[in-house]
């Protein structure tokens, strides 16, 4: 299961279905994509700033690179572990850019798939409850103890009593 969050204006308010047709969702896992075509996915995305960061970065590396004379084989390698670097960062710069130009998280769910999350997400939005597993007939919930009337030693919420 993959965990996805739920972007919304800044202004919805909760059960607003309209807020809705604004929404995004992002995916909280390494971008294929991102590793990929590295600044490409980030234009595609709507991440001007973040995409010309990348761009520059990669540009640099390469050049930094070439004027060390590093072996092609290592240079290769590093160009690699930038691009998964870059495809591990990519959602979350996604969601800080969605954040700071008035789309933050207000959600996050758990699902198998981008349909699933949004279903869950927007079911939640809406005040309705998704549709839950049955309970295994094993499930039997624990019942509560009632609190001790001995003080408690330590740090605690109900250290002491006051005298």
């Amino acid at each position: 299961m993959t965990t996805f969050t739920l972007h919304l204006p800044r202004d919805a308010r909760p059960g607003d279905p309209a807020a809705l047709d604004e929404s995004e969702l992002v995916k909280d896992a390494f971008s294929w994509g991102a590793f990929f075509f590295t600044f490409l996915w980030f234009f595609v995305h709507r991440l001007w700033l973040a995409g010309f960061a990348v761009l520059v970065l990669v540009f640099a590396f390469g050049a930094v690179l070439a004027l060390l004379d590093v072996h092609p084989l290592a240079a290769t390698v590093a160009q690699l572990l930038l691009q998964a670097l870059i495809g591990l960062e990519a959602n979350s710069l996604r969601r800080w850019t969605l954040g700071r130009s008035g789309l933050p998280m207000v959600d996050a769910v758990a699902a198998d798939d981008l349909d699933e999350a949004e279903a869950k997400a927007f079911a939640r939005w809406l005040g309705a409850r998704p549709a839950t597993q049955p309970r295994s007939p094993a499930f039997t919930p624990i019942p509560s103890t009632p609190r001790r009337s001995e003080p408690v030693i330590g740090l605690f919420p109900d250290a002491e009593r006051p005298r």
